[in-house]
Order: C-alpha cells, then sequence, then structure tokens
C-alpha cells in the first residue's frame, strides 16, 4: 500500500466478504455491500482508477450439509444461491466490476498456486491433530458436521467458529462435547494428518502490518491482542470432498481440501483477475494492483520500501470476520510473495425494530421482502449507509424508514430540487443566463473539499450527508430570496437566485451520486445533461448546466402510512409465528424453571466478553453519579430524548435512546451513573456530551443505593 493520499498513481481495488452461498440475503447482509459500492463510486468521483470485486462463497460444510438435506449436489446447491445474489445485487444499485465464486477455474488454480508458494518458501508443516469422528457413520466430522461446547465461553458451537458466543475461530478438535450433525450422536475424536500454515512466521510482520493499516478503528485495534505471544497455527485442510482440492502435486495432501477460509479471500485476487482479463490489461491491470511491480516476491524480502509503490487494496467487511481479514489473511499474502491490504472496513451488524436481526426467529426484512414492497433501492442505500458510522450498529425499522424518507429525501433534497427546476424551466426554460454568486460557489467548493476528506477517511455516512447538507442549504437559499417575489420587481436579482439553485441542484446529482445513483441519473437526466453522471469527476459539480432542460418531476415519492402499517404488521405476525412454532417444537425458553416465587424474569443473555481490561484501562472510565434535570423528545427522532444531567462539576447535555421506553415527564430527579470521558457525538443536530447507563433492552437506568453527592466518581 502507498499510504499516499486518494487519489493515487496507483489503481485500487475495493473488495466486500463473501456471502456464503448458503442462504437469503437480507439487510444485514447488504450494509456491506451497500457501504463497498458507496466507497468505490466516491474514489471514481474524485479521480481514482478503482476496480469493486467480490463473489459468493460456495465451499465448506454448512453448503455440503443442505445440499445433502435438499437431495442435490454441492456445486448444484451452492450455484442456485449465487446465480440468485448476482441478480440481487443490481437490484440495489450494487454494481461490481466483476462477481465471481469460489469454485470457479480462476479461483481454483490461484488457491493452489497460493498454497504451493508456502510449501515453497516453507511456510507449511503437518501434525497430527484430533478430528471429530462419527463412529455410526465411520467419517470424520470437519466444521459444521460437528457441533459442541465453546472451550472459551461454554456457549453452543458449531464447527470453526463460536459464532453464538464470543465469536472466536475454532480450530479442529477444539469444541468439548462433540455431537455429529449427520446422525445427533456423540462424536469422538481420532488422530489424523493435517496441514498448518506457520502464522508465527509472520508475527513480527504482522504487529507492523497493524500499525500501518488504515480503516475502522475496530479492524486496526481488535486484531491486536491475537498477534500478541503465542501466535496459533492456521490449520488450512478438512476431511471432505467439497472444496478446493489441495494441490496434488505437494506430497502429503492426499484426500485433503482446502479449509474455506484459505480459498474464500483469494477469491478476492481471483475476482480482479477476471475483471482484467475481461476489459483487459491496458485498461485495468490485476498484477498491478496484487503483485509488487508485477511479480510475486517472498515475504523475508518484505521492507518498508515494498509498501512505497504499491496499489490500494481496500476490504469492506463484517465486524464478525475481522480476525480472517487482519490477521490469517495479510499473512496468506505475505507467504505468497503478494501485497497486503491499504485499509480494512469492519461495518456493524443490522438490528430490526431495537432487537437483533434473528434469521432463526424470522426477525428479518429479506432483499426481497423491501423490493416486493415496490421501494426504491436508493431509499434503503440512503437508510443504510446514514443511520451510523460504519463501524456502529444500525437499526432498520419500516417506522424510520418512512420517517427518513419523507422528511429527509421528500421534504428536503426533492423539495428544493423540484420547486428550483420547476421555476427554472417556467421562468426561463432551463437556466438563466447569470454567473454563479460568489457565495454558492464558495458553498459547492466547500461541500466537494469536503467529500474528497471523507473518501480519505472512508467516511460513506459522511459522503452520503454531505448533498443532504448541500440541498438543506438550497432550501433555505430559495426560501430567504424568494425569486417568486423578485420576477416582476427585481428580474435580475431573480435570474440570479435561480441560476444560483440550478447550479446547487447539479452540485447535489454529483455529490449524491455514490449512494444514491438510480436518483442522481434521473436528476441528470432533468438537467438536460449529456452522459452519465456516473462518469463525471468533483468538477462537473460548478461546470455550467444545460441552458434548456424539460419540465421535472418528483424525484421522491412519499412513504405512505398504510404502506409502512400494512409491513409492520407481516413483519410482526411473521416473528410470532416463528416463535409459536418454535414454542410447540420444544424451543425457546424454558418453561418451569422460575424461582421459588414464580414470577422471577429470566433474560436472554450476551455471552461475557472475553477480552480482559487492565485495572489501568478501568481507571481511565470516568463514571459520575449524576441526576436529570430535565427531558424532552428530539424532534425528528422517535427513540431519542435531550436530557440536562447535573453532575455536581457542571450540566451535561446527553442524548439517550429512552423515549419509547420511560416518560420524558418521569424522568427529572432521577439518579443516574454518566460515562461523562465518552467522546462527544451530535444526533439530529444536537450535541450529545457523555452517555447515561442503562441496562438491557428495557433500558433499565443505572443509580446508586444511598444518596452519593452529584458528581461523585464510580470506582
Amino acid at each position: 500500500m502507498s499510504n499516499d493520499e486518494f487519489p493515487t498513481d496507483q489503481p485500487a481495488v475495493v473488495t466486500c466478504g463473501l456471502p456464503y452461498a448458503n442462504g437469503d440475503l437480507h439487510v444485514g447482509h447488504l450494509r456491506t455491500y451497500v457501504d463497498g459500492d458507496a466507497l468505490s463510486r466516491s474514489l471514481r468521483r474524485i479521480g481514482q482508477q478503482t476496480a469493486f470485486v467480490s463473489g459468493s462463497d460456495m465451499h465448506g460444510t454448512p453448503v455440503a450439509v443442505n445440499a445433502a438435506e435438499e437431495g442435490v449436489e454441492p456445486r448444484e446447491f451452492a450455484l442456485d444461491f449465487h446465480e440468485t445474489y448476482a441478480e440481487t445485487f443490481p437490484q440495489f444499485n450494487i454494481e461490481f466490476d466483476n462477481y465471481g465464486h469460489t469454485d470457479d477455474e480462476t479461483n481454483v488454480e490461484l488457491t493452489q498456486e497460493f498454497v504451493r508458494s508456502w510449501v515453497e518458501n516453507d511456510h507449511v508443516h503437518e501434525k497430527e491433530i484430533e478430528v471429530a469422528w462419527d463412529t455410526e457413520e465411520d467419517q470424520p466430522l470437519p466444521d459444521r458436521y460437528v457441533e459442541g461446547t465453546c472451550p472459551y465461553c461454554g456457549e453452543q458451537a458449531r464447527g470453526d467458529e463460536c459464532d453464538e458466543g464470543c465469536q472466536r475461530h475454532l480450530e479442529p478438535g477444539e469444541i468439548e462435547d462433540p455431537v455429529s450433525t449427520l446422525t445427533g450422536n456423540p462424536a469422538e475424536y481420532r488422530t489424523r494428518e493435517h496441514k498448518f500454515l506457520r502464522l508465527a512466521d509472520f508475527q513480527e510482520y504482522l504487529q507492523g502490518f497493524l500499525d500501518r493499516l488504515e480503516g475502522t478503528d475496530n479492524a486496526q485495534n481488535q486484531p491486536r491482542e491475537w498477534i500478541e505471544g503465542e501466535l496459533q497455527d492456521l490449520c488450512i485442510t478438512r476431511d471432505m470432498d467439497w472444496g478446493v482440492d489441495y494441490p496434488a502435486d505437494v506430497d502429503g495432501g492426499d484426500e485433503l481440501v482446502l479449509y474455506v477460509w484459505v480459498d474464500a479471500p483469494i477469491e478476492y485476487v481471483a475476482s480482479t483477475k477476471q475483471y482484467s482479463e475481461r476489459v483487459g490489461d491496458d485498461e485495468y491491470d490485476w498484477e498491478e494492483v496484487w503483485k509488487i511491480d508485477g511479480e510475486e516476491r517472498h515475504a523475508t524480502e518484505w521492507d518498508e520500501e515494498w509498501s512505497d509503490d504499491n496499489a490500494e487494496i481496500i476490504h469492506v467487511i463484517g465486524r464478525d470476520i475481522i480476525q480472517h481479514h487482519a490477521v490469517f489473511w495479510p499473512a496468506m499474502l505475505r507467504g505468497a510473495g503478494y501485497n497486503e491490504p491499504r485499509s480494512i472496513l469492519a461495518t456493524g451488524f443490522v438490528g430490526i425494530d431495537g432487537k437483533a436481526l434473528s434469521t432463526s426467529r424470522n426477525r428479518a426484512v429479506w432483499a426481497d421482502e423491501y423490493l416486493d414492497a415496490g421501494f426504491h433501492p436508493d431509499l434503503f442505500r440512503y437508510y443504510i449507509a446514514t443511520g451510523a458510522q460504519i463501524d456502529t450498529d444500525v437499526d432498520f425499522s419500516w417506522d424510520r424508514f418512512q420517517e427518513r424518507v419523507n422528511g429527509e429525501l421528500v421534504g428536503n433534497v426533492g423539495n428544493f430540487i423540484y420547486r428550483s427546476l420547476l421555476f427554472a424551466e417556467r421562468n426561463y426554460d432551463g437556466t438563466p443566463d447569470a454567473a454563479v454568486s460568489d457565495d454558492v460557489r464558495d458553498r459547492i467548493e466547500a461541500a466537494t473539499d469536503d467529500f474528497e476528506a471523507a473518501v480519505r477517511e472512508y467516511d460513506v455516512r459522511e459522503l452520503a450527508e454531505i448533498a443532504i447538507e448541500l440541498s438543506n442549504y438550497g432550501n433555505e437559499y430559495i426560501q430567504r430570496n424568494e425569486p417568486w417575489n423578485l420576477v416582476d420587481d427585481d428580474p435580475e436579482e431573480a435570474e440570479q437566485v435561480i441560476r444560483d439553485c440550478v447550479q446547487l441542484t447539479k452540485a447535489v446529482a454529483v455529490l449524491m451520486q455514490p449512494v444514491l445513483p438510480g436518483k442522481a441519473e434521473r436528476l441528470w437526466g432533468q438537467l438536460g445533461e449529456q452522459g452519465s453522471v456516473a462518469d463525471v469527476t468533483l468538477d462537473s459539480a460548478l461546470e455550467a448546466p444545460p441552458a434548456e432542460f424539460g419540465e421535472p418531476a418528483e424525484l421522491f415519492e412519499q412513504v405512505e402510512d398504510d404502506h409502512i402499517e400494512a409491513l409492520n404488521e407481516e413483519l410482526q405476525e411473521r416473528v410470532e409465528s416463528e416463535a409459536s412454532t418454535e414454542a410447540s417444537n420444544g424451543g425457546g425458553e424454558a418453561a418451569g424453571d422460575e424461582g421459588d416465587d414464580g414470577d422471577a424474569e429470566t433474560a436472554d443473555l450476551q455471552p461475557l466478553v472475553e477480552d480482559r481490561i487492565s485495572f489501568e484501562d478501568f481507571e481511565g472510565v470516568d463514571m459520575r453519579v449524576g441526576e436529570i434535570r430535565s427531558a424532552e423528545p428530539v424532534e425528528g427522532a422517535d427513540k431519542l430524548l435531550r436530557l440536562e444531567v447535573d453532575i455536581g462539576h457542571e450540566v451535561r447535555q446527553v442524548v439517550a435512546g429512552l423515549r419509547q421506553l420511560h416518560d420524558a415527564e418521569d424522568l427529572p430527579g432521577t439518579r443516574v451513573i454518566l460515562l461523562a470521558n465518552m467522546e462527544k457525538a451530535e444526533l439530529f443536530g444536537i450535541e450529545s456530551n457523555g452517555m447515561v447507563l442503562a441496562a438491557g433492552d428495557e433500558a433499565d437506568l443505572l443509580t446508586t443505593h444511598e444518596d452519593a453527592p452529584l458528581g461523585t466518581r464510580i470506582k
């Protein structure tokens, strides 16, 4: 990576974590791909040569298990989902330059080349390990053919990952009390020979890599603890038939396939290569991206100069796979002599109506469901991109979706654009013959500067909001100057105002295109512009619009109450139906486990965080006893209250998500605990200076047992 400021002279590639070809897509999946698509478009907007690639993850035991249940071959099963994904992504205006899959020839060949490089460079060794075995079927149980207890947190775990608990990667043989998913019988451990990538060879390199890495804080900091102390080797083979075969020309790998997390990230390279082969090396050279000076180099040759002249590799992933991308993947690349990622952006999760998304309980909004509701894809893109910072969780609700579309897109952006262009067309047949005013020119230039800065910070939320803020400025500008009252009294001033508004409209089209590409293209056409808005650069924001254009149409449509009510009812009925089915099958919470009084409430407890902090770290957390002085709803936010909290030293303004759980009028006088040294944040234009602590989904406010003085520090 170059770490030079974007745009650089080297080509960039943006990748998204591969969707697993084993189920339908929902809004939680789509967040990663919307963010990756918007970032790719934004990089191109500022002049950075960029390819956007991904592919379907076809291998692994879940595919093999589910294919067997369906009575089809694993490849047929996975290809069906792959083709569905390839059709669904464009329906959300997610446009990959190449979308492949891990079982295609390019990826198989590249994966085996990587393994040969590791072997040749002495990074692979063989050792005996314990593998779960189904004694009834007399066969090994790789990955998700076995379930049991996580040895780290005690939660139920499947295969190679504690996905319901601490989310640790698990090596073969680590799961306790193993059970075969084939027969339901207890499994036993037997000794088998397997191949391992010696991660200790890369420990010093990985420490330096994390120092250079850009992206979200969680991707930069979370892996540091994993690479301290003894770095465990990665088992790269499995006992099964479905997957990429261990290279036949390398000794000792007979009847083994490669672990799915070996061939999956290599698909990033394969997909880039396929794109390059399709468009030609003159337009985009995959080797310039992934290899150093078009050549592979051995890990021991790496030095600081190696990272100075390389292409820009950016990974956008879910935060549950940070370890794979920030530890395993750079080691895999370095061991084969390939370039390292410049940045890793790990997105937060998506919740539904204030609760965790749960596919098992059907508490999800599915991609098909959104499309069938008839909403434009750009509305979802805007909602999900602006719902929170990229590494923070986003809550999706149909009510909030309606509120933000109607308020921010229809009421702000759509309103400004429509009345500006309509006035211009009716009075001037298009753009008035006047120069842009200095103030408006300066405001557009500031917006384009902010856009470039947001790209360099990988701030997708800010990229989405810049156009909205410029539109808001336009609304205030046209309302303040009232050109409809100037047409007769001061026609020159009226022309000036409308000329500025048309220019602002064009700038909004240019700036909103990465997040709202379909709507931006439609607006570009209404302005009478030639070509596609996708092909222009930021400079176009200040280029003169066409002198003539036709009568505009409304860019956004109001989302109606009855439509949202029907969608809410459908979601609620689905969740309740699933809960009833779960209960009738003996699932859900156990009955008869109450305390002696029969009224004890039980909680769906989250697992304890395995990572410990030091006493010194805790000393840096400043919690204070406070008292709420006032509480009032935040306008435009259905969950937020603005609180005034007295902490003895001062009264703090805090925005808290308590509105649906506490009556605002009951809160004044309530003792609370305030996290006082929390970074300041801005929510709905209101600065929040601290965080009120509460427990659980019901926001049970934390307080003190006795009357400690306000401002007392929690120790």
